[in-house]
């Protein structure tokens, strides 16, 4: 026990009303934070572990949850020690945020999209600190350069849309921070961002937590980030603590099979060396042979050559284009049939506005995409939808890409009803067999989105990609806010479709472990460049741009021993992609330095 913790959770119980009876989300969950301390909370989704933050900040209510038993001790800055779960509303307004900070995980639906990222972060020091305007302005700039923005001037006056994940991510662990929390709670924190933000953020936040001593209360999945930051580790499986340790114990002598088997389904990276095709990932609990290693086609499927998206900027009174976001810049690859490119990078690098150019959500400015022998830029609006039936698009977000209000079947039957594909009994045998391909029960058919987990959601997205029969998938980080376990499952279904029904995938992610499973070629793009593109093999064990051998530097080793310290990332910033209107930058060349792998020569100021 310590004798002066900031937080004690003791035997707390969490029930939820719902109509098929209670549902109990946290059964009996102990355990305690000391200042300056990490506990890292594990768990797969459904565990309890964002429950247990939830109440502890007494958001559980507006949930739908019930505290029905235990205590939520928390040490204040001034009146000692106080139960959380008896206090009211009023008195937890003041602690949260001013005493107890919390960072989300979409960092979208945690900020308001009608306000200024400035008067977002001066609100919370106004209200609390009772601060004036300039003051708290003030104090929001040091907090953006805390958490290392760029331009954070600028940002002060932009709206949360008009920047990337990572950098709203930042937005949102700078609001977090504004009053100087005595108990920081960081529910996944970094699940949706890339290795070298994660990487900076986690170093942030350990930094932060050195010199203020702040409690952190961190929750998570990823065993890899747990490594990185922990000083002790709680796992919880289904609404319970299973095992509690130092992070050496933990990862070193896990003693819960539920412990072993999350560790051992954590795919690392390195582990493919020497093997030339993509291979299933393990599952957990059991080992999953039946899909082969996936060898693909030599055939083309998709051309891409010299493609080029620029986003306008507009200013002054007449709201004429002052400047051009250069996304992507002179974009060149092919894809072949029944295999799988990835595109990796971070966020703002342009990989997702490559994958949306290529379907034409986005249009391109220049360039040519052919696919199966079409030329994709050149068809008129009726002949691209006829086109589309080829190609397919999975999100990032299943929850933001699935309709509320229609239930599971009548999303996945919408493409056939569309593009008047089957009818009638056809139709709803085809809808059937998708569920059963993507392994979801029939019975799901009449449920709707929100009564499914983030996984069981990925895969209703999976099934409606794959109604039309398509050629090609782009999958734009389809797995980045999923668990480990689901994770696997998910990738192993997408592998298994890939080597049965022949289809190709554009994979764009920044999970390199993930990204190193899956792929049969990889290119690495900065600043809307490939600036490495080759064989997996050669890309992951013989990188030779200086950004790429950055990149695979940042990604977190499962091994509390191998922990990076903030020296060992020297990330440059990545220099703003926007140029005045008449730049226009150099083509890109490139070396072929073994064959089939190719590192960028021309200056791509890394």
């Amino acid at each position: 026990m310590l004798d002066h913790a900031i937080t004690r959770i003791e035997n707390l119980r969490v029930e939820f009303e719902t109509k098929a009876g209670t549902v109990v989300g946290v059964e009996d969950v102990s355990f305690e934070i000391g200042p300056g301390e990490t506990v890292c909370v594990v768990g797969e989704s459904g565990s309890g572990k964002s429950v247990s933050s939830l109440s502890l900040m007494r958001l559980i209510e507006f949930g739908g949850g019930d505290i029905a038993g235990g205590r939520l001790l928390f040490d204040r800055k001034e009146g000692g020690e106080i139960n959380l779960a008896d206090v009211d509303q009023d008195l937890m307004r003041t602690i949260r945020g001013n005493e107890i900070g919390m960072i989300f995980q979409e960092p979208m639906t945690a900020l308001n999209p009608v306000f200024t990222v400035g008067r977002q972060l001066t609100e919370g020091l106004r209200v609390h600190r009772g601060m004036d305007r300039d003051a708290a302005e003030a104090r929001a700039l040091e907090l953006l350069r805390e958490v290392r923005i760029p331009e954070p001037e600028r940002r002060l006056k932009q709206y949360p849309h008009e920047l990337s994940g990572g950098m709203r991510q930042r937005v949102v662990i700078a609001m977090a921070l504004a009053c100087k929390p005595r108990l920081l709670i960081a529910d996944e924190p970094t699940t949706a961002l890339d290795v070298t933000i994660q990487a900076e953020i986690l170093a942030l936040i350990d930094r932060l937590k050195r010199e203020t001593g702040t409690a952190v209360m961190f929750i998570t999945h990823d065993m890899a980030v747990v490594a990185q930051m922990a000083d002790r580790v709680v796992v919880m499986f289904r609404g319970n603590k299973v095992e509690e340790g130092t992070a050496e114990e933990i990862f070193e002598n896990p003693q819960h099979p539920y412990t072993r088997a999350l560790l051992a389904a954590v795919p690392k990276l390195g582990e493919m060396r020497g093997k030339p095709l993509p291979e299933p990932m393990k599952l957990l609990g059991k080992d999953a042979v039946t899909p082969k290693p996936i060898p693909g086609t030599d055939e083309v499927l998709l051309k891409v050559r010299n493609l080029t998206t620029r986003f306008p900027v507009k200013g002054g009174f007449f709201r004429r284009t002052i400047a051009n976001v250069h996304a992507v810049e002179d974009l060149s690859f092919d894809i072949n049939k029944g295999q799988t490119l990835s595109l990796v990078g971070e966020s703002g690098c342009g990989k997702s506005t490559a994958g949306r150019s290529i379907l034409r959500l986005v249009e391109p400015m220049s360039g040519s995409i052919e696919l199966g022998g079409k030329d994709i830029v050149a068809l008129n609006p009726r002949d691209l939808r006829t086109a589309r039936l080829d190609m397919q698009m999975i999100f990032q977000d299943p929850f933001a890409s699935l309709n509320p209000q229609m239930n599971l079947s009548d999303q996945v039957a919408e493409p056939m009803r569309n593009f008047g594909t089957l009818k009638g009994k056809e139709m709803e045998d085809r809808i059937a067999m998708l569920f059963d391909r993507v392994e979801l029960p029939r019975s799901f058919l009449r449920r709707y989105p929100h009564e499914l987990s983030g996984g069981q959601r990925q895969r209703v997205a999976i099934a409606r990609a794959l109604a039309l029969n398509p050629k090609l998938i782009i999958a734009d980080e389809a797995v980045s806010a999923l668990d480990v376990s689901v994770q696997a499952q998910v990738v192993n279904l997408m592998m298994e479709l890939q080597a049965e029904l022949g289809l190709s995938f554009l994979f764009i992610s920044h999970d390199m472990a993930v990204v190193e499973r899956v792929s049969h070629h990889v290119g690495v793009m900065y600043l809307g460049r490939i600036v490495e593109l080759g064989p997996r093999a050669a890309v992951f064990e013989d990188p030779q741009h200086p950004y790429t051998q950055a990149l695979m530097k940042a990604v977190p080793i499962a091994d509390p021993r191998k922990r990076k310290s903030e020296k060992d990332l020297n990330f440059k910033p990545i220099p703003s992609p926007i140029h005045e209107v008449g730049y226009e930058p150099g083509p890109s060349e490139y070396d072929e330095v073994t064959p089939g792998h190719y590192v960028l020569t021309s200056d791509s100021g890394y």
